[in-house]
């Protein structure tokens, strides 16, 4: 299978302007995220402002910001707010807040208006059932479920995301997102276990022109690296 031969769909995760708007030219990618911890990595001092930028020329595709409220009703306000900026803006809203309190009776409010929300920082099969049972059927919604994370703790997350996938499949304007993948292997076992999308970093992408690369090569290249690299640092031994 080549990149081109996928069925999900790869959104581009970051906060760069520079990369937004070259990975916007990219057949590959068919959508974007951010969050507030890659802004702020990213420098972003101005939340609206940055935003607001990049709507200026990511204008048909997908776009998700977050809402940065801890309380339930002014993350729904919040949410309002942000999705007023534009018909391609999707509201990520926490499952829980900061006291662990769920989000569905805001989630349900903002579906049932038609706001798209993008259900972030989703761990477990009971989280992917509420999010669900929350949402109104008629409104497009995605849910993010943190694949990546799953996999630190230990536990392979390719079954686990091939059951919340058969679990949103009954949820026809519902998408599932494989959440903080860790290596490029990742998109083509997310395509695999039945998820609509995949949020990619803008290194994860480059390594997708490693796809085929012949391996005795690869092993050659890697040894003219590491020969390069200790002959430009001047490294020595004393043979004597």
């Amino acid at each position: 299978m080549t990149s081109t031969d996928l069925k999900i769909k790869v959104f581009a995760d970051g906060a760069d302007l520079d990369d937004i708007r070259a990975l916007n030219g990219n057949p590959l990618i068919r959508g974007f995220t951010t969050n507030p911890t890659l802004m702020r990595a990213a420098g972003v001092t101005e939340y609206e402002a940055f935003a607001r930028r990049v709507l200026e020329f990511i204008t048909d595709k997908p776009i998700s910001f977050e809402v940065f409220a801890d309380e339930l009703e002014l993350m729904y306000r919040q949410a309002k707010v942000i999705a007023s900026w534009g018909g391609n803006v999707n509201v990520k809203i926490p499952v829980t807040n900061t006291k662990g309190q769920f989000t569905g009776p805001i989630l349900e409010r903002l579906s049932r208006e038609g706001v798209q929300v993008n259900v972030t920082a989703v761990f477990t099969h009971a989280q992917v059932r509420d999010v669900l049972a929350a949402l109104c059927p008629d409104t497009h919604a995605i849910v993010s479920v943190f694949a990546g994370r799953i996999a630190d703790t230990g536990l392979d997350p390719i079954p686990y995301m091939e059951e919340a996938a058969a679990m949103i499949a009954a949820f026809p304007h519902a998408e599932l997102l494989w959440a903080s993948p860790r290596e490029v292997l990742n998109i083509y076992q997310a395509d695999a276990a039945g998820c609509d999308i995949i949020t990619v970093t803008p290194n994860l992408l480059k390594k997708l022109s490693l796809q085929g690369k012949n391996l005795d090569e690869f092993s050659l290249d890697t040894v003219k690296m590491f020969y390069k690299d200790a002959t430009t640092a001047g490294y020595q031994i004393n043979l004597d």
